[in-house]
Formats: structure tokens, sequence, C-alpha cells
């Protein structure tokens, strides 16, 4: 069941000298990016008092913990592991106490690094000599910034521990009775581990299987002669430890027990649908495994596997969701491009808060607070992973490129790897990029320059005062007498109230969404001059906090958007704690609307449509000054990181493809010259 072929060896060519050179170079590169994640995992756990890190680790050393209880192991601070676990840990004596928390630390660290090197070591054969060569660092470094591993380090969790042992039993140990002991171990530390017995099973291994169930029985049976009393309160009063520490419809508990509670489902009913499902994900997945171990891919019928045991527990906290990640190693999609969508999304899952992954929105809510069971599931039974003996497992169908253009200067394009692709990106892992780059982007916003206290407001009202001084000083202060213009027709007010609140988001995703459908390449040169603009204006917020015109005391500005404010402590409604309304340098709201205004006045084919181009960041421009949301120095602003933009996106890439075909409906286009 293990693999036995692992290509890549020292001997191996791979190219040129200088192609050497680069793997070399990336190779150091990524070692020390890993060693970087280790280090600050260490540094943010250990500088934290005692009081506020290692909390689960408390559940075994704490003066209330597993070694001082005289009782019950289930008397003490929220225990929740097997009584076998309990019996393992409890001869840990006070004198190992005072170092624990960092002798913890450091080897759950060391645990990470051998379960991304045996990950590594895995990966399904065929692999090139460069993957067989970063891989190993590339794992421990995903594994070092996954939430799983962070919240194993900072609670002090065991969880590492079940997923490292199944790993050595496949793919490490020799002998199949000793790859059923470590099997069996991890079994009687995590139950849902049992899972495995069938998949050894059904894979030819049987006395693996055997060795596995036997060991698993054999250090049960042990736990409950010597802990009679905790072992009827485990397994029969809390089947599998339902109930022990957290509830079990709590947001952390990531399995369909938790999902179907959290949907109000409770009693008979709830039960009788949880073991069905649980019979029916499980029945799936092994069989999906048991094909893909079958075929060469044993490490993500081991993903699969563990996703499925992910989803059928009884309880699965996000310290012991691990699994999922292992998934990243199953190739999906014909295309090339495609390649990148499921590792990404896995990657994003396992790494980022969920409300960064989906908009905070009512009607989300329910797959919000279940993404990773989501994603477990689609691991073990619907994901279209690819086989080996697929024509496209090797060789996907390649991208097509299109012709460069001459730059005028030498060292144009930066990055010549990075040419136009003329077939439109995959549309799921773009809306995946897009929403977690805005979520990122909003936090940064927010966290960015005034935070609302007393300090905060006096330095973003004093930037205020310069603005405005300079504005005098240059006679182009005309925000006042629009504002108050503006306020005093009542048509021409709700008109630009209207045009502020409403455009600034849709018109920007329209021109997006509209070049995706039609103009692949440009949208590309688009999206990616709108991201530097972005990243600019979000170095301005943060650099120079300013209040707009209607927080500014004294000046006599009309809020004809918000209405009258208390300026110390304004109120927006629900987005009050979810703005920085101090963020006004540069206006993005007139650098996104300039933003469109070029890109249809450079790719519109009408001279109607160009001109309603232009027309967009004039309206907006006069929305943001007559609603006092904006001084003229703020559109400047605007103006000058939406260029730097264009022009980043033009040093990176070179210029824009001198004629990006259009897709019909039938995504058809029109034969470019490729390189």
């Amino acid at each position: 069941m293990a693999n036995v072929e692992h290509g890549g060896g020292p001997g191996e060519g791979f190219g040129t000298p200088d192609a050497e050179g680069r793997l070399r170079a990336a190779r150091l590169a990524l070692w020390a990016v890993a060693a970087i994640l280790a280090v600050r995992q260490l540094t943010a756990v250990l500088t934290t008092p005692s009081g506020k890190r290692l909390t689960d680790l408390e559940t075994w050393v704490g003066p209330s913990g597993v070694l001082h209880v005289k009782g019950s192991l289930y008397d003490s601070t929220q225990f929740t592991g097997t009584p076998f676990a309990g019996l393992v840990l409890k001869p840990l004596t006070r004198a190992a106490e005072a170092a624990l928390g960092w002798s913890w630390t450091f080897a759950t660290l060391l645990l990470v690094v051998a379960l991304g090197m045996i990950a590594a070591r895995a990966l399904p054969q065929p692999v090139s000599r460069r993957t067989s060569l970063l891989a190993a660092p590339v794992a421990i470094s995903l594994l070092m910034l996954s939430l799983p591993v962070r919240n194993a380090l900072w609670l002090g969790q065991t969880s590492i521990i079940p997923v490292l042992l199944v790993l050595l039993g496949c793919f490490t140990v020799r002998g199949e009775r000793a790859s059923g002991l470590c099997l069996g171990l991890a079994a009687a530390l995590q139950p849902t581990v049992l899972l495995f017995v069938p998949l050894l099973w059904f894979t030819g291994r049987r006395r693996a299987a055997l060795s596995g169930a036997g060991t698993f029985a054999a250090l049960t049976a042990l736990a409950w002669a010597a802990l009679p009393h905790d072992s009827v309160t485990y397994w029969l009063q809390h089947t599998a430890g339902v109930g022990l520490g957290g509830k079990a419809d709590a947001l952390g508990n990531q399995s369909l027990h938790g999902a179907l509670l959290r949907l109000g489902l409770t009693g008979p009913l709830e039960i009788t649908l949880f073991l069905l499902l649980g019979a029916a994900v499980s029945v799936l997945a092994l069989r999906r495994a048991v094909r893909y171990a079958r075929d060469g891919q044993l490490l993500l019928a081991v993903a699969i596997t563990g996703c499925a045991a992910v989803a059928v527990s009884p309880t699965t906290w996000q310290h012991q969701l691990l699994w999922l990640l292992l998934a990243v190693v199953g190739r999906v999609g014909r295309r090339a491009s495609d390649r990148s969508v499921w590792p990404v999304a896995v990657v994003l899952v396992m790494t980022l808060p969920a409300k960064m992954m989906l908009p905070n929105t009512p009607a989300l809510y329910a797959l919000r607070d279940d993404l990773v069971l989501v994603a477990a599931l689609a691991a073990a039974v619907a994901v279209p992973f690819l086989s080996r003996t697929s024509p496209y497992y090797r060789e996907p169908v390649p991208t097509e490129y299109a012709a460069a253009v001459p730059a005028r200067f030498r060292r144009i394009p930066l990055l010549p790897f990075l040419r136009r692709v003329l077939s439109r990106p995959n549309l799921l892992l773009e809306l995946l990029l897009i929403r977690v780059v805005y979520a990122a982007y909003a936090q940064v916003r927010l966290a960015a320059g005034a935070s609302g206290d007393d300090q905060g407001r006096a330095t973003a009202e004093h930037h205020g005062r310069i603005v405005f001084d300079t504005e005098r000083f240059l006679h182009i202060d005309i925000e006042h007498w629009l504002n108050h213009t503006v306020a005093g027709i009542g048509w021409l007010r709700d008109f630009f109230d209207f045009y502020y609140e409403s455009f600034h988001f849709v018109l920007p995703l329209t021109v997006l969404a509209v070049l995706y459908w039609r103009r692949p390449v440009d949208y590309r040169w688009a999206r990616t001059s709108l991201g530097f603009a972005t990243f600019l204006a979000l170095i301005g917020f943060w650099l120079f906090p300013l209040a707009p015109p209607r927080l500014m005391p004294g000046l006599g500005f009309i809020d004809t958007v918000h209405g009258a404010q208390d300026l110390a402590h304004p109120d927006y409604g629900a987005m009050t704690a979810l703005t920085n309304q101090y963020a006004a340098m540069p206006s993005l709201h007139f650098g996104w609307s300039l933003w469109c205004g070029v890109v249809i006045v450079a790719l519109a084919p009408k001279w109607w449509m160009k001109a309603l181009g232009l027309l967009h960041p004039l309206c907006t421009l006069s929305a943001i000054l007559a609603t006092a949301n904006h001084w003229v120095l703020d559109a400047v602003g605007g103006a000058v990181v939406v260029t730097a933009g264009f022009a980043l996106s033009y040093v990176v890439q070179g210029p824009r493809a001198a004629r990006a075909p259009a897709l019909d409906a039938a995504g058809l286009m029109e034969p470019v010259p490729v390189r």
C-alpha cells in the first residue's frame, strides 16, 4: 500500500546549470519560508502569557487537570479524549509540568515537520524532480499556515498525532503488522480513524487491517480495565465523546452531527438522519478511496478517508481537520489553467476564517458556518479527481497565449513568463480570489489609520486641515460651495446621493464581468491594473488617515447621504463597525470610476460607449464632492494610484495585447498567433 517509487533522485538530470541553480535557490527560499513560519508560530505561542496560551494543555497539567484529578477523568477541566489517552498521559509527573509548555510546543513543531516530510514523499507518482525537491518545504509551510496546526500549537492539542500515526503506518513503517499497530494506536486516540481499517482490508492489506482493529480493541480494553467508570462515561453515556467539552452544535464542530444540530434538528430524527448520512458518506468515500489507492494515489486515498472521518465523527473540532489539507494532492480538471482551482480552494478554506471566504449575508450563514465540512464532504464523495490512467493526468490541455507585443523599453516586461492567456480563467477560482482579496482589502482598510479613538480622530482631522489649507492655497477648494448648492436642490441632491451609494461596486464588477466573458486577455490586464491600484490605495489609507469634509468640525459641511452626525461618534447603522470613515486619501470611489472609464475608452468599439465611459468618472467626481465625502485632492490621489496601477501592470507584464480577440457564446475565438 505504500508508495515505493519516489522519483527525482539526486542523480537525475534537470537541465542546464542555470536551471539547476534556480532550482537550488527556489528550494533554499522555500525552506527559509518554512523556517520563518515555524519561528513565527513559536514566537506567537511562547510570548503570550501562560494563562492565554496552551489552554487545552491545562486539561492535562492544570490544577484540576487529568494529572491531578482524583476521581473520573471527565471530572477534570474539559477533558474530551478517550480513556486510553487519559491513561497514557496521566503518569506524567509534577516535575515535568514546569517545562511542559515549552517542550510541548517544540515537540508539536517537530511533529508538523515530520508530517510534511512524509506527505511530500508520498506524492502520487510520477512526479518531476522539481516537485520532489520542492514538495517538502511547501508541505511544511502549508501545514504551518493551516488553522488546525495553528490551533494545535496555540491550544496545546494532540490532534496531529493520530494523523501522523496513520501516515507512518501507510507510508513509512515496514511490515503489515507494524502498520496495523500504528493505525490501532491512532484509533485508540481518535476512534474515527477506524475508518481506515476497511481501506486497508479492501486494498489487500488484510493483515494490517486485522492488526489495526486488534490493537485498537486491546488498547481500549486495557483502558476499560484500568478506568472502568471513565470508559462507561466515554463509550456509553457520551458515545465517542459526544457532549464532552464544547456543545455539539457549536460552530467549531465541523461534522454532520454538528451541522444537523445547527439546522435545528434534534432528538431521534436528527440521530437517524446523522446515522444514515454518515453511513452513505462512509460507503461512497471508501469506494473512491479504494479506487484511488489501487490507481497508485495512496495519499489521496488516505485524504479521502480522513475527510469522511471528519464528516461522520460525532464531534470534529477545528484542530482535527488536517485530513482536508492532504487532499490538495488530487488533480482536478482537464485544462492546465483549471489545475490550481482545487488546491487553492482547499488552502484558503484551511488557512482563512470562513467570514473571509463568503459574504456576511444571512442567506449564506448556513454554508459559511459549515464551510470546512462542505469542503471535506466534497473531497470525500464529489470532487472528480483524475485517475493516473487519464490522458489528462500528466498532460492537461495546454494554455494558449497571445502573441507578445514588443515594448519600448528593453527591460519590459519585468516578468516575461506572465504571458497573456487567451482562454478565460476559471470562473470559480476568479470569484474565490476576488472575494478573498476584497475581504482582505476591507480588513486592512478598516485597520488602517484612525481606529475611532480620540487620538486617531485628531490625527485624521489634522490631516483634513492640511488638505483644506492646501486646496485654499491652490484655489481649488470648491467642496463647500458645491456641497451647499446641491443640498439646496432636492432632485439633484437625491441623484448624487443615489449615484454615490450605487455605482461604486456595481460598475467595476460589470466591466470585469463583460471582459471576462468577451475579452479574457483584456480581462486579465484590467483586473491586474485594478488590483495594483487598490493595493497602493491601502498604503495611502495606512500612512495618511484623513477626515472627509463631512467629518471636519467647524467647516459647515452637510452630510447629504447619512444626515447630521455626532462627529466624535458617527453612526452609519450596521456599517459603523465595518468601515473606516477616515480612509479618504486616495479616493477609491473616484479611482475605481476612473479605472472603469479608462478601460471602456480603451476597449469599447463604439464612440458612444467611450463617451459613457468618460461620463462615469465625471459623475462620480461630482458626487463625492457634492455629498462632502471627499476632497478634491482625494480625487487627485485616486487618479494617481490608478495611473500607477496601469503602469505597474505594464512594467510587470508588458504592453496590452495588440489584438485581443472577442469570444463568442460558445467560447470560440478568432485564430491568433501564439508562442
